[in-house]
């Protein structure tokens, strides 16, 4: 078995720069563009309920993109990855690190004051993760675009010789 820690590049690294994107993409399509925006909603749902619902998933999320963000890096660090693949995924991972380090705490705060019935909620600080997310989306679509790119090649079709 090759060494994963190794800095040549293997199959599994090599899909990791095709599956990781696209794995991460699916998860902020599904919790951020989906969920979010749907559990207020939901018959039921109270703010004070959906905030803590919002809590849990997207503390859960957030450990999930830190996760994918370290093996995308591992995978991004082998030999042979294109210069463009590798600042594309730096760019990802300060991005992600603003949304975790930056905003998010700055939301749970403004969530506790929610909670406590000390703020009305009336904020536009979650447009800055919004923001943060779209960008996160743009850059892991032109991750895949740029691993599918060099990994798969597609061939012209070859004329049958009989209908010449």
């Amino acid at each position: 078995m090759a060494n994963v820690f190794s800095s040549q590049d293997t199959r599994l690294s090599a899909g990791g720069r095709i599956v990781l994107p696209a794995i991460w993409l699916g998860l902020i399509i599904g919790v951020s563009l989906i969920e979010a925006p749907l559990k207020f909603t939901a018959p039921g749902i109270t703010i004070p309920l959906g905030l803590g619902i919002g809590r849990l998933v997207f503390t859960a999320m957030n450990w999930v993109e830190i996760v994918l963000a370290v093996i995308l890096l591992w995978s991004a660090l082998k030999s042979h990855v294109g210069t463009g693949y590798r600042q594309l995924t730096y760019a990802v991972i300060v991005v992600l690190i603003a949304k975790v380090a930056v905003i998010r705490p700055l939301l749970n705060t403004r969530t506790d004051a929610v909670l406590a019935g000390t703020d009305d909620g009336g904020s536009n600080l979650h447009l800055f993760y919004i923001a943060a997310d779209g960008l996160l989306i743009i850059g892991l679509i032109a991750l895949l675009v740029v691993a599918v790119r060099r990994w798969v090649t597609v061939q012209p079709a070859l004329r049958d010789a009989t209908h010449s």
